[in-house]
C-alpha cells in the first residue's frame, strides 16, 4: 500500500501539473483531512500506509482541487481569529486581509456594551469574531446580509461556536436596519465588473453577489457611505475593507460626508486596504 510520503509526493506533482498554487501544502491539508489528523502528525507518520477508504476519498478531493474547487470548500472549514468557521459556496471564502481588519479592530478600546453591526456579513467571520473576543465587554453584534444563504451560514457558525450575543437580519445594506451602532464594519463587494475574467479559478467559485461592486467597483461602498451616518451613534465609527487603488476615492467620499478623522491603513503586504472613520457630532 502507498505510504503517506509517497502519496504526498504523487499528489503534489499532480496538482502542480494542473496549476494549483502551493501544491504540496494543499496535499498536506487534504491528506490530514481524510486521515483526521493534524498536518504536523503527517511528518511523524510518513512511512505509514494510507487505508484504502482514505485513499478513495483523497483521490476524489485531489481531482476536485485540480479543477479549481477551493481548498477551503473541500475541507469545509477555515481558521479565522482563533475560531473554526464552516465555509461553502454560500459565502465568500475569508481572506487573510479580512482577518487583519478584525485584529486592528480588536486593538482599539471599545466602551462597555458596545453595539456592532457587521454589514455584508457573509459567513460571519468578522461579526462573530468580534462578538466572541469582545464578549467580556458586553458587546452585542448584529450580522446582516442581502443573501439569505450567506446569512444562514453565519447563523450555523454562531450555533457551532456557541456565540449567543448576536442577532441576524436579512437586509440590502441598511434597508432592514433600524438601530444605531457604535461600530459598523463592512467587507462589501469591491471588484470592478470588468475584472471578472481576470480572477483565479478559486475566486470565481465565490458568489458573484459577494465579489462585484459595479462598473468602478466602489459603487456599493459609496452607497454605504452615504447611508451609514443615520445608523451610527454619536462619535460612532466605521471600518471598511476595499480593493487596490480605491483608497483615494473612498477617503475623499468619507471626508466630504463629514467623517473626521478618516484614516487609511495598509495590510501586511503594504497595500492600502482599510478605511477607519468617525462620525462627527
Amino acid at each position: 500500500m502507498a505510504t503517506i510520503l509517497d502519496t504526498l509526493k504523487k499528489g503534489t506533482e499532480y496538482l502542480e501539473k494542473y496549476g494549483v498554487e502551493d501544491p504540496r501544502l494543499n496535499m498536506e491539508h487534504l491528506i490530514a483531512h481524510v486521515l483526521k489528523v493534524t498536518r504536523m502528525q503527517l511528518y511523524v507518520d510518513f512511512d505509514k500506509a494510507l487505508p484504502e477508504p482514505a485513499l478513495v476519498s483523497l483521490r476524489d478531493l485531489t481531482k476536485r482541487r485540480s479543477k479549481g474547487e477551493p481548498l477551503q470548500h473541500l475541507l469545509g472549514s477555515v481558521e479565522f481569529c482563533e475560531l473554526e468557521f464552516s465555509v461553502d459556496g454560500r459565502a465568500l471564502i475569508p481572506r487573510p486581509e479580512t482577518e487583519e481588519l478584525v485584529h486592528l479592530l480588536l486593538q482599539k478600546e471599545w466602551p462597555e456594551n458596545v453595539r456592532i453591526l457587521d454589514l455584508g456579513c457573509g459567513s460571519g467571520v468578522i461579526g462573530l469574531s468580534l462578538a466572541h473576543h469582545l464578549a467580556d465587554k458586553g458587546a452585542s453584534v448584529t450580522l446582516a446580509d442581502v443573501s439569505s444563504g450567506a446569512l444562514a451560514l453565519s447563523q450555523e457558525n454562531a450555533t457551532s461556536l456557541q456565540i449567543t450575543n448576536v442577532n441576524f437580519v436579512e437586509s440590502d445594506l441598511f434597508c432592514a436596519i433600524d438601530s444605531r451602532f457604535d461600530l459598523i464594519v463592512a467587507n462589501l463587494p469591491y471588484i470592478p465588473d470588468a475584472e471578472q475574467t481576470e480572477l483565479s479559478r478559486e475566486v470565481q467559485r465565490d458568489p458573484a453577489l459577494a465579489l462585484y461592486g459595479g462598473e468602478l467597483g466602489t459603487e456599493i461602498i459609496t452607497r454605504f457611505l452615504h447611508e451609514v451616518s443615520t445608523h451610527l451613534s454619536d462619535s460612532g465609527q466605521i471600518a471598511l475593507e476595499y480593493g487596490i487603488d480605491q483608497h483615494d476615492t473612498l477617503k475623499k467620499q468619507a471626508e466630504d460626508l463629514a467623517f473626521e478623522p478618516v484614516t487609511i491603513k495598509k495590510d501586511l503586504n503594504g497595500i492600502e486596504r482599510f478605511l477607519f472613520a468617525t462620525k462627527t457630532v
